[in-house]
């Protein structure tokens, strides 16, 4: 009996030195798991419970060259639905089938998925604001509006093709928003609550909200004041002339920035949908390739006057057509020039006078100079779908493909080569790279990360040849084809363009591609403008008819937005009679007697106030009105 006694307190004793093990052990574990793994566990507690609703990162915003926005963000929120979470999903289904405008049955597809969140893509997302609203005021449960943006392109229409657009998803697909999506893109975050495995809502948990990250801001060179002109005057001559398309360029010639670029016919980026893809997908200022016509012997006569084959006081007849090879071309003028000098070759347009620079030169010094100011290739701009052109292989340039070369048939250009290359011209002969791209700023503290600078690529002609040039195309607007580009005040200087349109070997009649590429000032070039009309209607088909009159217009109103002012000195307009109205300097009247005042022979005076002593005049001494206008004038005493 003492022995069992023995052995039940030796078993009891073990029993409770191992419950006090146990309970030692529990304890450990209880302590390691709330105080060294509870962070861990509850970390995976509340992922296996969470569900997340990604909210999109917002892209960056694309700023003018003053640092004015052309594209930002709008509110826009999508759709996300918990299915286990909606007890009456006939309903919601209806309900969100009219708000959507969709489908019944799709919507109710996506409510009776086995999943534990879905989002309603494509019909959810980016939601309207009204849209939005009557999802928030029914207030479903399981109907959940997450954050999100879409793009806001703030002018519509204009400079579409250089921004181009992005899909569903934010992603850039064409443009800016493309070639440098990786930078506008921002990070995604996200939306958090929490449910337990039948999706029900635990409600002691409260949900997260990771923000999204805001991309990188692009600055462009373009100055939207400038970008609206262009696109306006566009407009204008689209309703005045409906051609089958049109271009215009503005760009500086000292640094190869952009200031505007359009494309017509244009389309809206935020309803790129609506559009055929032949719209949205040419931006013809540097996809476009053709004959540029006479714009071309800018590039011919720049190369004659650096290898010295000729002389602008040097005296050159056109019977009105050369013949070369036993082939007659023909001038534009019928009857020809006459005699002339080659300053007035290139201010008449004179196609024999080019030919005869083109064989002075050969081919094979003419073609280097087409070359050098970047014809047959890519200028490399910053914008996708460029296209290179087409030069005369050198070995098949005969005689007649060397004469026609020289005023511009043969060849196929773009605008933006073009303009680059008239630019050379006129700047001192230095070829630069064209850019849209100006710098690319952190969002929020705006300091700068990249800075564009401008790229020269070579020295085509000297600083003496290119003042030459200018020379020549300031009498071309004064007194030849492009009179009417002439601006009082400012030295506009510009070359004409009448392209004949090729289609099967065949050239069109009655079918042509107008143009005018004006620059100024011309003694210190700040802007050069390139407009370019296909088949322009109900009008002459001459690029000095109906090209020249629309850059004017537009220089006339850019060079103040640019700063530039008006000058006293300029070479006098060369007046056609009944065609060309004459300007007169006025006068200084102030302090002068009523009765010494010169006669209104050109001008009529109208006077105020009482006296014989002039006060005050308007316009000012100095400044040139038209022919016909009045003088204001302010009468005192003595």
């Amino acid at each position: 009996m003492d022995d069992y006694l023995v052995i039940m307190e030796k078993r009891l004793r073990f029993l409770m030195l191992m419950f006090v093990v146990l309970v030692i052990v529990l304890v450990f574990r209880l302590a390691f798991v709330q105080f060294v793994s509870g962070e861990e566990i509850t970390a995976k507690a509340l992922e296996l419970w969470s569900r997340n609703i990604p909210v999109e990162g917002q892209r960056g915003t694309i700023y003018d060259r003053k640092g004015r926005p052309i594209v930002n963000n709008k509110l826009a929120p999508s759709l996300a639905v918990i299915p286990r979470q909606i007890s009456n999903k006939e309903e919601v289904a209806e309900f969100l089938s009219d708000v959507l405008d969709t489908e019944y049955e799709e919507i109710l597809r996506h409510l009776n998925k086995n999943v534990s969140v879905e989002l309603i893509k494509p019909e959810g997302r980016k939601l309207t604001i009204e849209q939005a609203k009557k999802i928030i005021d029914r207030n479903y449960k399981g109907v959940y509006l997450v954050g999100d943006t879409k793009r806001n392109y703030l002018y519509g229409t204009y400079l579409a093709h250089v921004l181009g657009f992005v899909g569903i998803d934010n992603q850039g697909i064409t443009g800016i928003e493309y070639i440098y999506d990786d930078i506008l893109m921002g990070e995604a975050g996200r939306s958090s609550f929490f449910t337990d495995a039948k999706g029900y809502a635990l409600e002691h948990l409260y949900g997260t909200y990771s923000a999204p990250t805001k991309g990188m801001d692009i600055y462009l060179t373009i100055d939207i004041d400038l970008q609206i002109l262009l696109e306006r005057v566009l407009e204008n001559t689209q309703a005045k002339y409906s051609p089958d398309q049109m271009l215009g360029l503005m760009m500086n010639p000292k640094t190869g920035e952009i200031y505007a670029m359009a494309s017509y016919p244009s389309y809206n980026p935020e309803e790129y949908q609506k559009y055929d893809q032949e719209i949205y997908n040419r931006n013809l200022p540097i996809w476009m390739s053709y004959e540029p016509g006479s714009t071309f012997k800018i590039v011919t006569y720049a190369a004659g006057l650096e290898e010295g084959v000729f002389r602008m006081d040097e005296h050159f007849y056109d019977p009105g057509y050369a013949i070369v090879e036993g082939v007659r071309i023909k001038d534009w003028k019928a009857g020809g020039h006459g005699h002339q000098t080659f300053l007035e070759v290139i201010q008449n347009s004179c196609n024999p006078g080019f030919i005869a620079i083109g064989q002075r030169l050969g081919k094979e010094r003419l073609f280097k100079y087409i070359y050098d100011f970047g014809f047959g290739k890519k200028t490399g701009i910053d914008l996708l779908g460029e296209s290179s052109g087409i030069v005369f292989n050198l070995d098949n340039v005969g005689p007649v493909e060397l004469a026609t070369a020289s005023f511009g048939q043969g060849n196929a250009v773009t605008p933006i080569q073009l303009v680059t290359a008239t630019s050379a011209a006129i700047n001192g002969g230095k070829l630069y790279k064209p850019y849209v791209l100006k710098e690319i700023r952190l969002p929020i503290t705006n300091d700068i990360v990249y800075k564009q600078q401008p790229q020269f690529v070579r020295q085509v002609i000297s600083e003496d040849t290119s003042a030459k040039v200018r020379y020549a195309l300031e009498h071309v607007v004064a007194k030849g084809t492009g009179r009417n580009a002439f601006i009082e005040g400012y030295r506009v200087g510009g070359k004409t363009g009448t392209a004949q349109k090729a289609v099967d070997g065949k050239y069109l009649e009655n079918n042509y591609i107008v143009s005018f590429i004006g620059a100024a000032p011309m003694n210190d070039p700040e802007l050069v403008v390139y407009v370019a009309i296909d088949n322009p209607k109900n009008v002459i088909q001459y690029g000095g008819v109906v090209a020249a009159p629309v850059v004017k217009e537009i220089l006339e109103e850019a060079l103040p937005i640019l700063g530039v002012e008006r000058q006293s000195e300029q070479i006098e307009k060369e007046l056609r009679w009944g065609m060309d109205i004459r300007y007169y300097l006025v006068p200084n009247l102030i302090g002068k007697k009523k009765s010494e005042l010169p006669p209104q022979v050109y001008y009529r005076y109208q006077y105020f106030g009482e006296g014989d002593i002039v006060k005050f005049q308007s316009p000012a001494p100095g400044d040139k009105i038209p022919e016909g206008s009045i003088i204001y004038i302010y009468l005192d005493k003595e």
